[in-house]
């Protein structure tokens, strides 16, 4: 799961180095992979939010290739990879087929009722496009780096956790 989130993480542009990956429990959480700002950001792209949910998905997507099964390990991925599209569609107005809108129901609870039940159910699928497309990038860069994936997560079995240099070492040609 760890070695999935790392190794799609890698593959994007936008995303932040890989400082640390681990398998050891923490609290609710099986392991961790743990990333370096590679600046500090006021504000996110809209590629960057795209980016940062597929590499949340990273791990289930691992998962389904190698064990050809899914557990709740992914859940709390899925929860935040769901706000941020969420977010990027109400929010920012990042929806190209709903364009540039903020709905706002902390404020109004009722302002998504006074859009109508079709924008609603628009926002829904809007969701789960983004959501489903971030999922078919994460499983090509996983399919196409399948020996990284299966490299860095032997190594984690063995040591439990990996430094970023560790990691970097995988991609060297």
């Amino acid at each position: 799961h760890e070695a999935g989130h790392a190794v799609v993480s890698k593959f994007l542009p936008t995303q932040d180095t890989v400082h640390q990956i681990s398998i050891v429990p923490r609290g609710m959480a099986g392991g961790y992979t743990m990333y370096k700002p590679d600046e500090d950001k006021n504000f996110m792209s809209k590629t960057e939010m795209e980016e940062t949910i597929i590499s949340l998905l990273g791990g289930r997507v691992a998962e389904q290739l190698v064990l050809n099964d899914i557990s709740t390990g992914a859940s709390n991925d899925i929860e935040v990879a769901t706000q941020i599209a969420k977010d990027m569609i109400i929010k920012y107005g990042m929806s190209d087929n709903l364009g540039p809108i903020s709905i706002n129901t902390d404020k109004d609870p009722y302002e998504l009722q006074l859009l109508g039940e079709k924008f609603g159910d628009a926002i829904g699928a809007e969701v789960k496009i983004m959501l489903d497309t971030a999922y078919a990038k994460a499983q090509s860069i996983l399919n196409n780096n399948m020996d990284k994936l299966h490299a860095v997560a032997q190594v984690l079995i063995q040591k439990e956790i990996i430094s970023a240099e560790e990691f970097e070492s995988f991609f060297q040609e």
